[in-house]
């Protein structure tokens, strides 16, 4: 019996407590330091699942290090304009070492939005106000206290202003919060911006070369295949213990060199498979292409580090956005970036202008177009590239993602409930930040539903 306890406490310490330590310590890390919260508050709502999980929390150091019955530590590390980093393969002082000056950020703030911060206080024609206060009342109620929602915050924008704006409490406009999957959008319009630039080529074989052999089936995936998730690799996106996500994200000290060595499961382009996996090669394209444009070194990897803030963030405004990288200093483009509500509407609004801010085209022609157009594949047209649609299948209109939305409507998706929502037909974004670990129970349809039926038809 002492035998099989024993190999059992090995198993568990080796294999399967890292993944819980692992996602307590980053979670609570950036819950702290990087939005701001307070420490009860994370625990009870981001981390509520884990109280088996202990954790302590050095705020000089700016480390949480999180323990299951005191084995498989695992310490998540702060740094100025990374945010956090679980110290995998890595001492917190080594990634500490590491950290590159950044630039200031903008100061915007005293400007109109959606530049900066100065909301008009003037309403826009048409909108039913009161229907719209009922919708943000609608997206920020508990009707089942078994299976709580937790909204934190709802943006509508629409004709560029900001109609509506909502917050739980202890949550404000200048408040950080998680996008977790939407991260994947945010790292595509990075690659349109390389698209755009002339250093990517989306119908070229990826540039990963460890495909490149000669009889490596992988070495014809294409860049679109990996933006439309059709590549073929093998990767299953179940988080738990022992399974393709979990071990990525919070135990490898690269996430996309675990996912580079996802073997093909079916050819390219005939089946779609969700993949955060591939998420994280495309971020691992990005780095390849911007350190080399910089000729290499050790300035490189600044210049990797500097890019989605000088290429996208601070051209449009999102001065609040951090983007969180592995301990290989890659970024985890499938789902660590933080960013203020305001920020996210932001992204959104570029996308509902096709690319263009303030008159400055930052996204190639067409691109928009691209990400927002269902993937043949898609079972019922739900994904486009890096963004999911509203496609529905043909021989049934009713059937899609939003049924009370138009077919046009695409989205930024994230766990628990992360949303970035564009409808350009009626020139609206709606935003919707929060902690819903119950899928049933955020009715993001009908939040849209009321939206819509507050704003102009015209």
């Amino acid at each position: 019996m002492g035998v099989v306890t024993l190999a059992g406490l090995v198993f568990v310490n080796g294999w399967i407590a890292p993944t819980g330590t692992g996602y307590y310590a980053k979670i609570l890390c950036s819950g702290l330091f990087v939005d701001g919260l307070e420490r009860e508050r994370v625990e009870s709502e981001e981390l509520r699942p884990y109280w088996y999980i202990s954790a302590s929390v050095d705020d000089e150091a700016k480390t949480v290090t999180s323990r299951l019955l005191g084995m498989a530590p695992r310490t998540a590390l702060y740094r100025e304009g990374l945010g956090c980093t679980l110290a995998i393969d890595a001492t917190p002082e080594q990634l500490r070492a590491q950290t590159p000056d950044f630039e200031p950020r903008p100061q915007l703030a005293d400007r109109a939005w959606p530049i900066g911060d100065v909301v008009s206080e003037t309403p826009l024609a048409g909108i039913d106000s009161n229907a719209l206060a009922a919708a943000l009342d609608y997206g920020f109620a508990e009707p089942d206290p078994d299976k709580p929602i937790l909204t934190r915050a709802i943006l509508v924008v629409h004709g560029d202003q900001l109609v509506a704006e909502r917050y739980a409490e202890g949550i404000d406009a200048n408040t950080r919060l998680p996008g977790w999957s939407m991260t994947k959008s945010v790292n595509a319009t990075l690659i349109g911006i390389l698209v755009g630039q002339g250093e990517l080529d989306l119908h070229a074989p990826a540039p990963i070369p460890a495909w490149q052999g000669e009889e490596d089936p992988r070495a014809g995936i294409t860049l679109d295949q990996l933006m439309r998730m059709s590549s073929g690799l093998s990767f299953k996106e179940v988080y738990g213990p022992l399974t393709d996500a979990t071990a990525m994200l919070f135990e490898s000290p690269s996430a996309a060199e675990f996912a580079m060595t996802s073997p093909l499961d079916s050819p390219p382009d005939t089946v779609w498979s969700y993949s955060s996996g591939t998420s994280n090669l495309l971020a691992w394209i990005v780095r390849q292409r911007v350190e080399a444009r910089a000729g290499g070194g050790e300035d490189a990897w600044a210049r990797y580090l500097a890019f989605p803030r000088e290429a996208l963030f601070d051209p449009i405004g999102m001065t609040s956005a951090v983007m969180e990288p592995d301990a290989s200093g890659t970024f985890v483009a499938s789902s660590f970036m933080h960013a203020t509500a305001r920020d996210w509407a932001r992204f959104g609004l570029l996308h509902l202008h096709d690319g263009v801010w303030n008159d400055r085209r930052i996204l190639p022609e067409g691109w928009v177009d691209y990400v927002s157009t269902p993937t043949p594949t898609a079972p019922i047209g739900e994904y486009g590239a890096q963004w999911w649609t509203n496609g529905g299948r043909p021989e049934d209109p009713s059937d899609r993602r939003f049924p009370s939305a138009p077919r046009d409507t695409y989205q930024a998706s994230g766990f628990q409930g992360q949303a970035v929502i564009v409808i350009p037909s009626r020139d609206l974004v709606i935003v919707r930040l929060g902690m819903s670990n119950s899928r049933d129970a955020l009715d993001l349809d009908g939040l849209i539903a009321r939206v819509l039926g507050a704003m102009p038809t015209g």
